[in-house]
């Protein structure tokens, strides 16, 4: 498996022959381009930075909203949150997406803003690859990251999301990815956009991986 950092929540995440892009952002964010083709786009939820699907090369399906989702041979699980700890009064709804590629179980919590449920946890409980916003404000931050990790003890690889990076600027109300990896340990800085991994490659205890945007 493939995984590269575009920037903000969005990834492309590539099988053997299936490649999954997460939350695709509009012009507004000074990320590249969110072109790269695809087979399925998810969408975590309806806001510009994460819903810009059009963007996003190759015909793709679009995956939307909770409930069990096909789309190119793969299922998909959508999970009801919210974006907000105010049951979405503040902001809205939110959909986590779990999903199964290459053998590993992979969950994108989207822009989570609240610590998750007993019950959320249950329907997450095999999650070995998790994608999962730690910057704050709009999202859940350093703090509540830590706690909603800490209750998946088969977790083995976390890539953060939707932290402050020198190209969302001064002005950017969320903190940078350093709030929540001085909390962690062991992390691996990747040292670049990308990086490739196999079930049999996943780490015997939990590693926090940091990307690089492309």
């Amino acid at each position: 498996m493939k995984i590269k950092w575009l920037g903000h929540a969005c990834f492309l995440i590539e099988g053997e022959k299936k490649a999954i892009i997460t939350d695709p952002y509009n012009e507004d964010l000074p990320y590249r381009a969110p072109d790269l083709p695809a087979e399925v786009v998810l969408v975590s939820h309806e806001h510009f930075d994460h819903n810009a699907v059009e963007r996003v090369g190759g015909d793709p399906v679009v995956v939307r909203g909770v409930g069990k989702h096909r789309a190119a041979g793969i299922n998909f699980n959508g999970l009801g949150s919210f974006h907000d700890k105010a049951q979405g009064a503040e902001r809205g709804p939110n959909t986590i997406f779990s999903f199964q590629l290459e053998g590993m179980n992979l969950v994108h919590l989207g822009d989570l803003g609240h610590l998750l449920t007993d019950e959320q946890v249950g329907g997450l409980s095999a999650v070995e690859v998790m994608f999962i916003p730690v910057g704050g404000h709009f999202t859940i931050g350093p703090d509540d990251a830590m706690q909603v990790i800490e209750r998946f003890p088969g977790l083995k690889v976390v890539f953060p999301m939707h932290y402050k990076t020198d190209r969302l600027g001064e002005n950017f109300p969320i903190a940078p990815v350093d709030n929540f990896i001085h909390k962690v340990r062991p992390v691996k800085q990747i040292g670049s956009s990308e990086v490739t991994f196999t079930r049999e490659g996943l780490p015997m205890q939990r590693e926090v991986w940091v990307l690089n945007y492309a």
